[in-house]
């Protein structure tokens, strides 16, 4: 008879060949080090662009003193249950108001984590009549929560894509739904698209809702913190975020913690906090995460000299890169993301880069085909206020002998370039 677990024995399933060869080079690195811009990687030390901390909050000794005042006094339990029985205390209220004021909505709702989180809180407002209209690249946690939407008694919401950033394809998806609509509609997409960089067309996309009588929802996990004025996120930035009808908030990057949070409006509030099923049956976030977010917050607030330090690393790696002949994306963040060629031999061209980089103590990831066009490469980049100008110096010239030892040919194509284009809707 078959097995349902057969397949584990198989090279099937993302990453298979990797996983079967038991790889930890590519796949699944032990890095057993503190998060910074050097971190330890196969006992060599490294330049680490792979991390989200952003504004340099990581191992902050304010925060750390916090975490460590809060888990002598109430150790890693408290509090013992879920919010909806015995796990609200008037410090996760507190830290919900700060967030929704900084956030410039009436409230906010806590989630232990950024991936629950839209998952929850798109699941709990979404019924079976109603229609979510998605950006083709947002985040996986985006996607699941649309899939994952049931609507109530067995029902199944629709879920319609839209070309990334294409405000013409968007709208033409509104006005097909409004033609037999039964519900609401709700549009969802990232604030920066984490893996190239790009800012959402949220002006469009607000136009457009409220032409279309549709909801939107953010998830701005690498906006938030980075941009936008007290790092209010990516909204803020574009002059929108009284047009975001809910601002998702992530704690994993900027913030160098875990968890997120829902802001939005009391009533909607309320409603997720009594109907998201990732948090209505998980345990609180425990109190060392509360308090430590408390000050983070405040140093999220108050960042702007770390921001700007942020931006002349990120501003500097990417001319660099791109004096060098590399395509750097058009994205609008400090995200540094770097397409390369490479043909048709793919994967090998793009291990050996990717092995170039990391035997030379240079460490940030790798992304092919399917998450971008076949024939080329990119290399994801985080430039933190935690980098050095030494660190710069040094990934540029890696890349610089990298190029010359690879013999990479420069420029791209007029083909390879169109598709680049493509992804940003230049």
């Amino acid at each position: 008879m078959p097995d349902m677990f057969d397949k584990c024995a198989t090279d099937q399933g993302y990453f298979g060949r990797f996983r079967v060869a038991g790889d930890r080079f590519f796949t699944l690195p032990v890095i057993d080090d503190l998060p910074g811009p050097h971190m330890e990687f196969q006992g060599q030390d490294n330049i680490m662009w792979s991390v989200n901390n952003y504004i340099g909050l990581a191992n902050d000794p304010d925060i750390k003193a916090a975490a460590v005042e809060a888990t002598e006094k109430w150790s890693v339990s408290s509090p013992m249950g879920s919010r909806m029985m015995s796990g609200s205390t008037s410090e996760h209220l507190a830290l919900e108001k700060s967030l929704a004021e900084h956030a410039q909505k009436e409230d906010s709702f806590l989630f232990n984590y950024g991936y629950m989180g839209v998952i929850g809180t798109v699941t709990s407002l979404t019924g079976p009549d109603d229609t979510l209209i998605v950006d083709k690249l947002a985040h996986a946690c985006i996607v699941d929560a649309a899939f994952s939407a049931k609507g109530g008694q067995g029902g199944k919401p629709m879920v319609r894509f839209f070309r990334h950033n294409d405000m013409h394809d968007l709208e033409s998806v509104l006005k097909s739904v409004n033609k037999n609509r039964k519900g609401g509609v709700m549009i969802l997409s990232e604030g920066v698209y984490g893996m190239t960089g790009d800012l959402a067309d949220l002006k469009g996309i607000t136009s457009l809702a409220r032409q279309y009588d549709a909801r939107v929802f953010i998830d701005d996990a690498h906006g938030v913190g980075v941009l936008g004025e007290k790092g209010r996120g990516t909204a803020d930035h574009l002059g929108v975020q009284d047009e975001i009808d809910i601002y998702f908030g992530t704690f994993a990057k900027s913030f160098a913690s875990i968890g997120g949070y829902s802001a939005t409006s009391t009533q909607v509030r309320d409603w997720i906090a009594y109907n998201a099923r990732t948090q209505v049956f998980a345990k609180a976030l425990p109190m060392p995460y509360v308090k430590s977010l408390q000050i983070a917050l405040k140093k999220v607030a108050d960042g702007d000299d770390r921001r700007k330090v942020m931006w002349e690393r990120s501003n500097h790696l990417k001319d660099g890169l791109r004096n060098l002949g590399y395509h750097i994306g058009s994205g609008d963040s400090p995200i540094c993301a770097v397409f390369t060629p490479v043909g048709d031999n793919l994967e090998e061209v793009a291990m050996a880069m990717l092995t170039y980089l990391r035997k030379h103590n240079i460490f940030c990831t790798g992304v092919t085909w399917p998450v971008i066009p076949p024939g080329l490469v990119m290399f994801r980049m985080i430039p933190t206020t935690a980098h050095s100008e030494e660190d710069v110096a040094r990934t540029i010239d890696v890349f610089k002998t990298m190029r010359d030892d690879l013999k990479i040919q420069f420029p791209l194509s007029d083909d390879l370039m169109g598709k680049i284009t493509k992804i940003f809707r230049d």
